[in-house]
């Protein structure tokens, strides 16, 4: 239990580490997600965003500001209704995409090895686990 618990702090002081991805390309964890999100789905609305997280419009916008004020991303006014606005990665914000999906594969390789490699029983105890851990991390976040 000592193991998992370092692990949830580890994640929860982790929010404020920014990492750098190479070529000038150094964010936060949240903005680097919040550019993932977007790269994924190009030209989502700042609410269709807040829905994805689960935070405020607010905070999104907040977000978004800051990193389309880094180059990264690029807001237009929705031409159907002008109190909506969507956001688009820039060629820098396409960068930042994909050196993120690449540190991902370079870094995250291992666990998927080791995935693979389970069980159908074992599947389902780290399947069981994981569920159980997330309502842990609910309650206390």
């Amino acid at each position: 239990m000592s193991k998992f618990m370092r692990l949830i702090e580890t994640i929860a002081n982790s929010k404020m580490k920014q990492l750098d991805f190479g070529d000038g390309i150094v964010l936060y964890r949240g903005e680097i997600h919040m550019i993932r999100a977007i790269g994924d789905r190009p030209g989502m609305f700042i609410s269709e965003i807040a829905r994805y997280f689960g935070v405020t419009r607010a905070v999104v916008s907040k977000s978004v500001l800051k990193i389309e004020k880094s180059g990264y991303v690029r807001k237009v006014i929705d031409p159907l209704d002008k109190k909506r606005i969507q956001v688009y990665l820039t060629e820098r914000g396409e960068a930042a995409y994909q050196a993120h999906n690449t540190f991902h594969l370079e870094k995250d390789d291992y666990i998927f090895a080791h995935l693979e490699g389970l069980s159908a029983e074992e599947l389902e105890a780290v399947s069981v686990f994981l569920e159980k851990a997330q309502q842990m991390i609910d309650h206390h976040f």
